[in-house]
């Protein structure tokens, strides 16, 4: 029997079959999944083959993953040489982001869409808490909007506690499952309870001797939207560990860097400190945004690639 994994605790899960019925699960044994070594080898929106576990019980034993589309992963929180699955067979992502109470940072950003690119799931930015924003938030959003639309990413500015935005994002989901993130304290939870009135989704502030959010959703859970299709919400995080990327790669995840590369002199330009470079000349030129180009530079120099588990 097939199922869709709705939700993972660590070592139960929520799976629901095509007609609608919903059971406990739990791997049996150790299951290795796709030569992937993570923290968790299931995850939410995976399709798994189920049994039942006895005629009495109404829990039912996972057997086997369905090989996946696509996922997103990122580093362990408690280890960094292991990787994290954040969710499975996505058709977008969704990232929260605030420029006030909490602030994220455009380094978070990045993060977020080179983890994105590189498993090839289209990523959307929603700009909320419109409302909190004086003439120097919105200013930093216009520039951000021209910014990442230029190189392709949908941008929408929102105020979910006004009401404001909802329906624009509502169209963006409608029909597909997206894989909502951000950091907590950004709208998240607010949003779905928007959505679904009945639920009352745990929300919080922001901590005020951190200016960042605190933690509302523990693990990752699917709904079914009313509308069509599936949103997966996810813990707040703090920071986006990216994983097995080489330094050597990390341009390839850069839209507006991608299209330009084999114009450099070398081969294994690093768009560093190498002459003929053909990414350093459109940053001159103004074609790459020098601020995406400082977002490379900070994300190289953290690369260590012998730690990759």
């Amino acid at each position: 029997m097939k199922a869709k994994v709705y939700k993972s605790t660590g070592s139960w899960y929520v799976v629901k079959t095509a007609d609608g019925k919903i059971f406990q699960a739990r791997i049996k044994g150790v299951m290795k999944i796709e030569d992937i070594t993570s923290t968790n080898p299931i995850a939410v929106g995976d399709e798994v083959e189920i049994a039942m576990e006895n005629e009495l019980e109404s829990t039912v034993i996972i057997s086997a993953v369905t090989d996946r589309k696509n996922h997103v992963v990122r580093g362990s929180p408690h280890n960094k040489r292991q990787q994290h699955i954040v969710a499975s067979n996505i058709d977008q992502s969704l990232l929260f982001v605030t420029l006030r109470e909490p602030r994220t940072s455009q380094g978070f950003i990045d993060r977020f869409l080179i983890a994105c690119e590189m498993y090839h799931v289209p990523a959307i930015i929603i700009f909320n808490k419109s409302d909190l924003y004086k003439k120097k938030e919105l200013d930093q959003f216009e520039k951000m909007k021209q910014l990442y639309e230029k190189i392709g990413y949908t941008t929408v500015l929102a105020s979910i506690a006004r009401n404001e935005g909802v329906n624009q994002i509502i169209s963006l989901l409608k029909d597909k499952i997206t894989l909502l993130s951000g950091h907590s304290g950004v709208g998240k939870s607010t949003f779905i309870n928007t959505v679904f009135p009945d639920l009352t989704l745990k929300t919080q502030e922001v901590s005020g001797w951190s200016g960042k959010g605190m933690h509302t959703t523990t693990f990752a859970e699917m709904f079914d939207l009313p509308f069509g299709g599936q949103i997966i919400d996810t813990p707040g995080i703090r920071e986006f560990g990216l994983m097995h990327v080489s330094k050597q790669e990390l341009s390839h995840y850069f839209p507006e860097m991608r299209k330009l590369i084999n114009g450099c002199q070398f081969n294994n330009c690093l768009h560093m400190n190498e002459p003929g470079c053909a990414i350093k000349q459109a940053v001159a030129d103004g074609v790459i945004s020098e601020e995406r180009y400082i977002s490379y530079f900070n994300i190289i120099d953290t690369i260590d690639e012998n730690n990759w588990g």
